[in-house]
């Protein structure tokens, strides 16, 4: 069968649509009819040059994908036809020791793909074309591994719970997760896009006392107070990192960069309180080299990253779509704009020039 497919050939390039060729599923993979899938820095980050794709083949891109099950292939177990759900980026193996051991995120295996000596999932004319991510959310139809997918409850609106297999489980979990926030502490979140507003939920849902946002548009204010910032640096006028410690009177016990900026890595860094954390969340480009003077350093802090929320995503996307329904994880609110699948060289611009937190395409 043919799909419509927003397809990536070069940097620099608009994305073209383009009719792609979709096999049937085989054995553990199932077809999903997209319903909305959002647009993603990292998806932006890849047509600006800015990511190294492993392809010489086009590629489909997007990777925060939702929608219905029309097929599966012989032995999926997890989900079946007419199923609701959400794609993530996290494919598991559940083999190696790190799935083993509770860390499916960083599976040792990769991606689960298909055999490159098999036929490929996606085609045009003979030539193979590749999913981002082996997913692929960019197109009416996902082909995915059943261990990149979820199910959820049906009652939950597609449109914002595709949200969730990206941005708002890696914003969240880093906080919850990964940096293990506790309440009462101080947050300081270096970026208000979509992964950095799900970070400022994430503290918010921790029971944080104090959540800063920074962010260089002064636009991205009343956004992030909406979903739970206590206070708003508008760094293209202050100085983010005084600013910081002059509000917490000495700095603050998590900061997190959601941008993959290494200045902004530093700045997180140096509003740190003793003992503090700071959790790189935004992905930097390759060969990015984040320079910290020893100087910069409190006593006994810390610089981590984190990988996707640290998630256990067959877990933690029901657990925060559970809160969505009890009103603690605002997504309604996160949703700036909605468009279709021509949209999406729009959603880019918008990204860029920071008018939006997360553009959402749909499919008819």
């Amino acid at each position: 069968m043919q799909m419509q497919a927003a397809v990536y050939h070069k940097p620099h390039e608009p994305l073209t649509i383009e009719s792609v060729d979709i096999d049937k599923p085989r054995a553990r993979e199932v077809l999903v009819r997209t319903v909305a899938t959002g647009v993603c820095h990292s998806d932006l980050h890849i047509v600006d040059g800015n990511s190294r794709l492993p392809y010489d083949n086009p590629v489909v891109l997007g990777h925060e994908g939702a929608g219905i099950v029309e097929a599966v292939g012989d032995d999926v177990t997890t989900v079946s036809v007419g199923d609701h759900v959400v794609g993530c980026l996290s494919g598991f193996c559940g083999q190696c020791d790190l799935c083993l051991s509770g860390h499916p995120n960083l599976c040792q295996q990769g991606y689960v793909v298909r055999d490159r000596r098999s036929e490929p999932r996606l085609s045009q004319d003979g030539r193979s074309f590749e999913q981002l991510y082996n997913v692929g959310s960019f197109a009416d139809h996902m082909l995915l591994h059943e261990n990149s997918l979820v199910k959820i409850d049906a009652s939950y609106p597609l449109d914002r719970a595709a949200l969730v297999g990206c941005g708002v489980l890696t914003g969240v979990g880093a906080a919850i997760r990964t940096a293990r926030v506790e309440p009462g502490q101080t947050v300081a979140v270096f970026g208000c896009g979509g992964v950095g507003l799900s970070v400022i939920q994430g503290a918010r849902i921790a029971g944080a006392n104090r959540i800063i946002a920074v962010d260089q548009f002064a636009s991205k204010e009343e956004m992030a107070k909406r979903v739970g910032a206590t206070d708003f640096v508008d760094a293209s006028q202050h100085d983010a990192v005084q600013t910081v410690r002059e509000l917490t009177k000495g700095g603050v016990d998590h900061a997190f960069e959601a941008v993959g900026n290494a200045a902004l890595v530093r700045q997180a860094v140096e509003s740190l309180a003793v003992r503090g954390t700071a959790t790189v969340v935004g992905v930097p480009p390759p060969g990015t080299v984040f320079e910290i003077p020893f100087a910069a350093l409190r006593p006994e802090c810390r610089l981590q990253s984190s990988r996707m929320g640290s998630n256990q995503f067959r877990t933690d996307i029901t657990r925060y779509l559970e809160f969505y329904r009890q009103g603690r994880l605002l997504l309604d609110e996160m949703v700036s704009v909605r468009g279709k699948l021509g949209d999406v060289n729009e959603a880019f611009r918008a990204m860029k020039a920071g008018e939006v937190a997360r553009t959402v395409l749909t499919f008819d």
